[in-house]
C-alpha cells in the first residue's frame, strides 16, 4: 500500500489508472466545470481533453442530455448518484441515439465541497439490445392477440374488417383491405386496358379522421388503380411499398388515380404502407395502412410487424375466399336445382325466399314450386328432404321433378302424395322427404292440403293474425307406407298463405310447438305487398341476412279475386 497518497509515485499510478480506464472519468468544479478529463471522455465526446478544461458539459456536448440537475443534488447533499443520459456528442456515429451511464460522487477536502467526479461507461448497445428485445415481445404478444381476433370466421368482409381494426390505431390511422374480387361475384363492366380492380373489404379509421374518410371508396365498393401506382406494383412484386412524406408528384403516381392528391392532402396523409396478401403462392389482395397529421412517419420496424400481420391473416383470408368460392357456387347450383315457380293463375300472387344454412353443408334438400293445371287450379309445394349436401340436393331435384309429372296428371293432393311415396320408396338410396301440398281453386274459392310430415302452413289474414292451418300429416314421402289425406278449407280473398320448411321456426333445444307458437305471435305490417311480409318475417323470426342454423325455405302465396 501507498504511504502517501499525494507522492509522486501515487499520482503517477493514479494517472496511468484514470487514463488507461475505458470508462470516461472527468472531474467537475462546484459550478460543474470540467477541470479534468481523461482520455476515454475526451474520445467520446470527440473534443480534445484540454478543450473541455473550464467550460460546462453543455458547452461541449450541446446535444446530451447531462442531466445537470442529478449533479447539483449529488453537489448539495453528498449522497451518490447514478443517472443515464443519451443524445450525441461530437464524435461521429450512426447509431440513431447514444446512451451513457454514469456515477457520481462529491469531492471533498477538509469538509470543504471541491466539486463532482463522474466515472461514465456508455451503454449504447446494451440499451438496444434491450430495446429490441422490448420491441420483439411487444411484436410476439401482438401476434398473440391477432390470432384470437382475426380469422373468427369464414366471412371473408368479417376476416378482412378484423385485420383493419387491429391495426387501428396501434399501427396506422387508417387501414383498408381490398382483394381480388371471387370470380363471378360481380356484375360490373370490366375495367380499362392497364387497370386494376380490387374490392374495398374492410377500412378502419380514426375518429378524427372519419369525416374526411368519407370520401374514399367505402367497403363493398370496388377501386380501380392506375397503371404503375402503388397497390398494383406492390401486387406484381410481392414485396412492401412503403412512401413517407412524398411530394404530390409522387403522391399522384401513387394514388388510385391523381385525382386523389387534394383529398388525401386535406385529410392531412403524408405516409403510406402496402403489404401483399397472398396465401398458398397466391395474391389474394393488399393491406394499406396510412398517417397524417402528427403520427410519424413509417419504420422498418413497422414494416416488419405488419408483414407477420398480413402473414398470418393472409391465411385467413384465402381460407374464406376459397370458402365464399365455392359457397357461392353452392348458392348457384342450389337455385338451378329449386324448380322455379312458374306463373299461377291471374287470382293468386306468390313470393318465394331461400336462405342457405349458415353452417357446415352448402347446400340442402330444401325446395318450392308452384304448378298452374289449368286457369281456376293452381298446385303450391314446399318439401324438404332429410339430411344436407349434395346428395341431398340431387334428391330434392329428383323429388321436385316427379311430382311436375305426377301433378300434371290432375290427381288431388293426397293422391298425389300417395303417388310419390310408392314411386319414390322404389327408388334405392333416396332420402326420406317432407312435403306440403296446397291446391288453390279460384272457382270456388277453396284450397285443399295435404301433408306428408311436413309441418303445418299458416294463413296471415287482413287483421295481421297469424294463424295455423290444421292439416294432420302422413308419413314422410319415401317411406312407402301411404295413409294421406286431404283436407278442404276457404281462401278468403286477401288473406295470405305461408308454407315454411322446419328451418324458419324450429330452434335447437325448443319443443316445436314453443317454436310454431312464436310464428303465431308475429307483429306482421298492415296489408304489405308479399315481398315486404317475407322480409318482415325473416327479420322477426330469425334475423334476415345472419346465418340459419338450417336452410329456410318460404312462398307466400295471397288469393285476390277480380
Amino acid at each position: 500500500m501507498l504511504s502517501d497518497a499525494s507522492s509522486p509515485l501515487a499520482q503517477e499510478i493514479l494517472r496511468q489508472m484514470l487514463d488507461g480506464t475505458t470508462a470516461g472519468v472527468a472531474v467537475l468544479d462546484r459550478e460543474l466545470r470540467y477541470s479534468y478529463v481523461n482520455p476515454t471522455l475526451a474520445l467520446m465526446n470527440g473534443v480534445p481533453s484540454e478543450q473541455h478544461l473550464g467550460r460546462t458539459i453543455g458547452e461541449v456536448v450541446p446535444g446530451i442530455d447531462a442531466r445537470e440537475d442529478v449533479l447539483r443534488q449529488v453537489l448539495d447533499d453528498g449522497i451518490p448518484r447514478e443517472v443515464t443520459s443519451s443524445g450525441h456528442t461530437r464524435a461521429g456515429s450512426d447509431r440513431e441515439r447514444r446512451y451513457w451511464h454514469g456515477a457520481y460522487h462529491r469531492i471533498e477536502d477538509d469538509g470543504q465541497v471541491l466539486g463532482v467526479i463522474g466515472i461514465v461507461l456508455e451503454v449504447t448497445d446494451a440499451r438496444e439490445q434491450q430495446r429490441d428485445l422490448e420491441e420483439a415481445r411487444a411484436r410476439l404478444s401482438m401476434l398473440d392477440r391477432a390470432a384470437t381476433v382475426i380469422g373468427t370466421t369464414l366471412d371473408m368482409d368479417t376476416t378482412c374488417e378484423e385485420l383493419a381494426s387491429f391495426l387501428v390505431p396501434d399501427v396506422a390511422d387508417i387501414a383498408t383491405v381490398e382483394v381480388i374480387p371471387v370470380d363471378g361475384t360481380t356484375e360490373l363492366r370490366p375495367p380499362p386496358p392497364g387497370v386494376l380492380r380490387l374490392r374495398r373489404a374492410a377500412m378502419a379509421v380514426l375518429p378524427r379522421l372519419r369525416e374526411r374518410s368519407r370520401a374514399f371508396e367505402a367497403p363493398g365498393q370496388y377501386v380501380d388503380y392506375q397503371p404503375g401506382s402503388a397497390i398494383p406494383r406492390c401486387l406484381a412484386s410481392g414485396r412492401p411499398i412503403v412512401e413517407n412524406l412524398p411530394n404530390d408528384e409522387a403522391l399522384s403516381r401513387s394514388a388510385p388515380d391523381p385525382q386523389r392528391v387534394t383529398r388525401y392532402r386535406e385529410a392531412g396523409i403524408h405516409s403510406a404502407m402496402v403489404i401483399p396478401l397472398s396465401a398458398r403462392g397466391a395474391p389474394v389482395g393488399t393491406l394499406t395502412m396510412v398517417r397524417s397529421g402528427g403520427s410519424p412517419a413509417f419504420t422498418d420496424q413497422d414494416v416488419v410487424t405488419a408483414q407477420d400481420l398480413a402473414g398470418r391473416a393472409a391465411i385467413s383470408l384465402d381460407n374464406a375466399r376459397r370458402y365464399t368460392r365455392e359457397h357461392h357456387i353452392a348458392l348457384q347450383l342450389q337455385r338451378a336445382l329449386l324448380s322455379g315457380p312458374s306463373h299461377p293463375h291471374p287470382d293468386l300472387e306468390i313470393a318465394t325466399r331461400y336462405l342457405p344454412s349458415g353452417t357446415s353443408a352448402l347446400v340442402g334438400g330444401d325446395w318450392f314450386d308452384s304448378v298452374r293445371l289449368s286457369q281456376e287450379r293452381t298446385l303450391l309445394v314446399i318439401g324438404d328432404v332429410m339430411g344436407h349436401g349434395v346428395a341431398a340436393a340431387v334428391d330434392m331435384s329428383h323429388y321436385s321433378a316427379m311430382l311436375r309429372v305426377v301433378a300434371d296428371e290432375g290427381l288431388p293432393p293426397h293422391e298425389i302424395l300417395r303417388r310419390m311415396d310408392a314411386l319414390m320408396a322404389r327408388v334405392a338410396g333416396e332420402r326420406p322427404a317432407t312435403c306440403l301440398l296446397a291446391l288453390v281453386d279460384s272457382r270456388h274459392g277453396t284450397c285443399t292440403y295435404a301433408s306428408a310430415g311436413h309441418l303445418p302452413p299458416a294463413v296471415v289474414d287482413r287483421g295481421n293474425r297469424v294463424r295455423l292451418v290444421d292439416v294432420p300429416p302422413g308419413p314422410p314421402l319415401g317411406t312407402g307406407q301411404g295413409g294421406y289425406a286431404s283436407f278442404t278449407r276457404p281462401c278468403v280473398g286477401g288473406d295470405t298463405l305461408l308454407m315454411y320448411t322446419d328451418g324458419l321456426v324450429e330452434r335447437r333445444g325448443e319443443d316445436i310447438d314453443r317454436s310454431l307458437q312464436r310464428l303465431t305471435e308475429l307483429q306482421l305490417p298492415d296489408d304489405p305487398p308479399l315481398d315486404q311480409l317475407l322480409d318482415d318475417l325473416l327479420e322477426q323470426l330469425m334475423g334476415y341476412g345472419t346465418d340459419a342454423e338450417d336452410d329456410v325455405a318460404v312462398l307466400a302465396a295471397r288469393f285476390t279475386p277480380r
